[in-house]
């Protein structure tokens, strides 16, 4: 019983590694041209978006699924992010400054 346990666990571990890989290459590169913390909006140049079939760059703006993250990043930065169709709007969900 033990054994089916820990080669469960190990099963686990191995997925949630392999979805966390997965995640930080779907990060879209981008640029930060304007951050409306009233809003709660973000306006960003970015390259494509496969998920929503973007083949080109464009700069568009995004609502914030947390406005928090707004206040991580300011006009110019080089940024990584992801983002997901939230009712309808275009909503980053996870922004990070690229290295």
């Amino acid at each position: 019983m033990l054994k089916k346990h820990l080669i469960a666990a190990v099963v686990v571990a191995l997925a949630l590694t392999m979805t966390h890989a997965a995640n930080a290459q779907a990060l879209i590169d981008g640029q930060v041209t304007k951050v409306d913390e009233s809003a709660g909006k973000i306006t960003l140049k970015h390259g494509p978006i496969k998920k929503f079939d973007m083949e080109d760059g464009m700069t568009m703006v995004f609502r914030a699924a947390d406005t928090a993250m707004l206040k991580a990043v300011k006009v110019g930065d080089k940024v990584k992010f992801d983002a997901d169709k939230i009712n309808g709007q275009f909503t980053v969900t996870k922004i990070q400054k690229a290295n």
